[in-house]
Parts: C-alpha cells; sequence; structure tokens
C-alpha cells in the first residue's frame, strides 16, 4: 500500500510568508526555507520581526484570507487522491492552514501549532514533534506503508530521501543541483505521473 506525502507551501499553495511580506512591506519576511535550511532558527527570526512590528496573528490570518492554491493544485490534489491515500506534511501552523485546506478540499494535513497572546501575539511555536516529516514518514512505513514523497525546499528533504520513491516539485535550482539524483518537475501533471508510476 502506497501513500503520498506532499509539502504545502510552494507545492500547492504560494509560501504565506511571502505573501504575507508583501502585504506588509516588510521584505525581510521573503526568507523561506529554501534559504534557512534551520527552521528553528528562521521561525525565531520571523517572530522578533512580527514583534518589532507590532503584528500578530490576526493580520497574517487576514492575508492568508486572500491567498488561493496555485493554478492547477486542487485538480492535482483530486486525482491524487482518487487513486490513493494522500497526506500533507508542513511545517505550517494549523492556525494558517485551515482556510487553505477549505480550498483544497480539506484534504489530511499534519503541522504544527502557535502559541498565541490574549492580545493576538504569536509569543511562541509548537512543533508536532521533532524532524516531523522524516518521522511521519518512518512511522507510515511502520505500519505497512511504502510512502511516496514531494516537496520543494531543505526541511522536505529528509522525507524524500527516506521514501520509496520521491521527487522535487518547483524546488531551487540550487537544491536540484545539490541532489542530482531525485527527479525534479515543474507541472503538476508531470509530477502526477511519476507518483503513478511509482505506485506500479
Amino acid at each position: 500500500m502506497y501513500i503520498t506525502c506532499l509539502d504545502l507551501e510552494g507545492v500547492l499553495v504560494p509560501e504565506i510568508w511571502i505573501a504575507f511580506a508583501n502585504a506588509s512591506g516588510i521584505p525581510e519576511l521573503t526568507r523561506t526555507t529554501r534559504d534557512e535550511p534551520d527552521y528553528d532558527k528562521l521561525m525565531r527570526w520571523r517572530l522578533g520581526i512580527l514583534k518589532d512590528h507590532g503584528l500578530g496573528l490576526k493580520q497574517i490570518q487576514d492575508v492568508i484570507d486572500t491567498i488561493d492554491p496555485l493554478p492547477g493544485a486542487r485538480e492535482f490534489m483530486d486525482a491524487l487522491r482518487e487513486q490513493g491515500q494522500v497526506v500533507i506534511l508542513s511545517d505550517t501552523f494549523q492556525e494558517f492552514a485551515k482556510p487553505l485546506m477549505r480550498k483544497l478540499g480539506f484534504p489530511t494535513i499534519l503541522c504544527n501549532s502557535l502559541v498565541v497572546a490574549p492580545s493576538g501575539e504569536i509569543t511562541d511555536f509548537t512543533m508536532r514533534c521533532e524532524h516531523s516529516k522524516l518521522t511521519t514518514v518512518r512511522a507510515l512505513q511502520s505500519i505497512g506503508y511504502k510512502t511516496i514523497a514531494a516537496g520543494d525546499s531543505y526541511n522536505d528533504l529528509d522525507m524524500i530521501l527516506n521514501s520509496q520513491a520521491g521527487f522535487l516539485f518547483r524546488s531551487t535550482q540550487k537544491i536540484k543541483d545539490d541532489y542530482p539524483q531525485l527527479a525534479a518537475y515543474e507541472e503538476y501533471d508531470d509530477l502526477l505521473g511519476a507518483i503513478r508510476r511509482a505506485q506500479v
């Protein structure tokens, strides 16, 4: 039995932090896991910027409400779910993901959560588990699934490299150059075809 594990941002929806950076006029927030492999370091840096600018959860959620899935993403998800189980493994947060899941047809997502003060300030974050994407892939394999994984960033590489089949999707040239053994795709139809072939 196969289960497909997908990253969320950059694969199915635009990068939330980049959208918020553009909306808020804070270019520093365009930095993502494509640029910084250390997620804890990246998030603590982001929270410091939010605090400095007096911004909280509501302002980010207002921007998220304006974000739509990437063109073709909903159709890709529908086609993928017709042929097997799919789970989204993301380092985003429940508080960010919910409206986006509605627009994608409510697929299963495993992600993290924020610590929010009564004032709306995001004071901290809680990771679901350590190395969450790799840990989840290994857990699925331990209960009899073969995993197929696809993502675009440094924090996706563990789940991609440790799955029976793994692919890069709309990744950076640096990551593609650093991991030439991984097939890289730019279009949903091509990724869908690769996933289907991996299940044979």
